[in-house]
């Protein structure tokens, strides 16, 4: 590849290389060669260590690509967000290792260790050459440690592979050779370099078409802002990467506060439609707003289609997300005529507006959302079945802060230095060890209102902090600013509403309808249809 003129450091792509041992050092030989065209930066880690390492990185600095190589690549291109190019070993790589290792074997069996793939048509290559080769595949670090140990069983005195499995042999004792060329690694930088340029191209078109424009119909959050260490957000995390690469429907289910249009805009984000310059993201609340409206909220509408529709027609929420993604929140509050036309749209790709006679072709993804169980509301005939399973070809479950402890601690302390940082206060250099002091306070807390209960606690605390500098956070502190702590044990979880109707919780809260909308985590529109429906209201 002819590479182009050297670039100032301000225009260079980023590209990190992540690898460990000789991989490792075949890179920062070849890094050299390459620093007038990129700033490139080793990450020498691997597996999980590398992706938290990344995904705390990314959240505050800009990455082109990553390149990578064998079962490393692997587990980072399923978990990230940014491209990762998979460096692979040519032909000619094989065959030269090939070669060393027969001499290294002094005639002796060899042995062929790749990561769940086999090499094709090597037993053909060793019957023409004459070379006795076995070949093994892996899938886990453990599993190929115990191809190893079986290989050395069998005789085997040369492995030929990656990294990973040049160390493994050499630690049982074996001669380890290593895969990977030059000439190999040079292609991924040259991959890396393309993908980068076309990157930059692409977000240049972007801010040529917006400029003098504000875009509000974007997703803000990609999978980066999934913060949380626990062994559940992780899983959140992965199935987000995963659901992003299918264009089919996605139904998220989570108590209110526990970050649903966040997973949908980082699905949305990773997605193929998100990489788009002005694919757009398009969000709206089902239970938000009157059902005289929502329809044609959702579908559009003629002129004079009923009484105040606007002049000339007015192109409905489908139409605007055309070509990318429409978040439906609190889907289960959708009343039942509209779940019909929903669900025609999603079978016939086109949505009739009200007053209208000529159907519009659209292309949209939908992602809704529920606080609720939906498949309840199935059995009680209050959502329609056949738009349930056609809402919830993928399903992914967000965990409640309460679930997962380990977490409660670094969201708080990142929450609470955004907010002081937005009140343009400073951080006290102890804020992490007084935070820790708290723990115990504000993980025995249930968080009802989950991540959000938590971000508005810190907002809370911080203008507090601020107003009194050299105040510490203590536990005592925490407590008079936020007495509901004390009260955590006798604070119910806010999962889905169970037996108790919500006139019952209108009554609680002596008639006030923001406090048991908020209780029940839904709108006062969604209340008041509820009680409504209870006779109640």
């Amino acid at each position: 590849m002819t590479h182009p003129a050297p670039l100032s450091d301000s225009d260079k792509p980023v590209i990190w290389t992540v690898s460990v041992s000789r991989l490792a050092e075949l890179f920062r030989d070849i890094t050299l060669e390459y620093d007038a065209l990129a700033t490139i930066e080793p990450v020498n880690l691997g597996f999980d260590d590398a992706v938290r390492h990344i995904r705390e990185r990314l959240a505050t600095e800009h990455c082109d690509a990553v390149i990578s190589a064998g079962s490393n690549a692997a587990y980072l291109k399923s978990r990230l967000s940014v491209p990762v190019v998979v460096a692979k070993a040519s032909g000619y790589d094989m065959m030269g290792a090939l070669a060393r290792a027969r001499r290294a074997a002094a005639g002796g069996p060899i042995a062929v260790v790749t990561y769940q793939t086999p090499v094709a048509d090597l037993a053909q290559f060793a019957g023409t050459f004459g070379i006795d080769i076995v070949q093994r595949t892996y899938a886990t670090e453990q599993d190929a440690r115990a191809q190893i140990a079986d290989l050395k069983v069998a005789g085997v005195r040369a492995v030929v592979g990656a990294g990973l499995i040049t160390d493994l042999a050499e630690e049982a004792g074996l001669t380890g050779v290593f895969v990977y060329s030059a000439a190999s690694i040079r292609q991924a930088f040259d991959d890396a370099l393309e993908i980068a340029r076309l990157g930059q191209l692409e977000a240049q078109r972007h801010r040529g078409r917006g400029a003098g424009t504000t875009d509000t119909r974007r997703a803000r959050h990609g999978v980066a802002d999934l913060r949380g260490q626990s062994q559940a957000m992780e899983k959140v995390r992965q199935a987000v990467v995963l659901y992003a690469r299918s264009p089919a429907t996605v139904l998220i289910q989570g108590e209110t506060g526990s970050g649903k249009e966040l997973v949908a805009q980082a699905i949305h984000r990773e997605s193929p439609r998100g990489s788009r310059a002005r694919a757009p993201f398009v969000a709206v609340n089902c239970g938000a707003i009157a059902e005289s409206l929502l329809e044609s909220e959702l579908f559009g509408h003629e002129e004079g289609a009923f009484t105040g529709a606007r002049r000339g027609g007015h192109a409905g929420l489908f139409e605007a997300a055309n070509h990318g993604t429409l978040f439906l929140d609190e889907i289960g509050e959708m009343p039942l005529p509209l779940q019909t036309r929903l669900l025609r749209v999603l079978e016939e790709r086109e949505v009739m507006r009200v007053g209208g006679t000529r159907p519009v072709p659209v292309d949209v993804r939908i992602v809704s959302a529920t606080h609720c169980d939906l498949e309840q509301r199935v059995r009680e005939g209050r959502f329609r079945a056949d738009l349930f399973y056609r809402l919830a070809v993928l399903r992914l479950a967000l965990p409640p802060l309460r679930e997962r402890p380990d977490d409660i601690v670094p969201l708080a302390e990142w929450s609470l230095r955004n907010a002081l940082a937005a009140l343009g206060a400073r951080s006290s250099p102890n804020l992490s060890a007084e935070l820790a002091a708290c723990g115990a306070l504000l993980r025995r807390h249930r968080w009802p209102g989950n991540v959000r209960e938590l971000r508005n606690l810190a907002e809370r605390l911080a203008l507090f902090l601020a107003a009194e500098p050299l105040q510490a956070l203590t536990p005592a502190f925490a407590l008079d600013v936020a007495p509901e702590l004390a009260q955590a044990d006798a604070v119910p979880a806010a999962t889905a509403p169970g037996p108790e109707s919500a006139a019952a919780v209108l009554r609680r809260f002596d008639g006030r309808r923001d406090a048991a909308a908020a209780y029940l985590g839904i709108s006062r529109t969604t209340l008041w249809r509820r009680l409504r429906e209870e006779g109640g209201a």
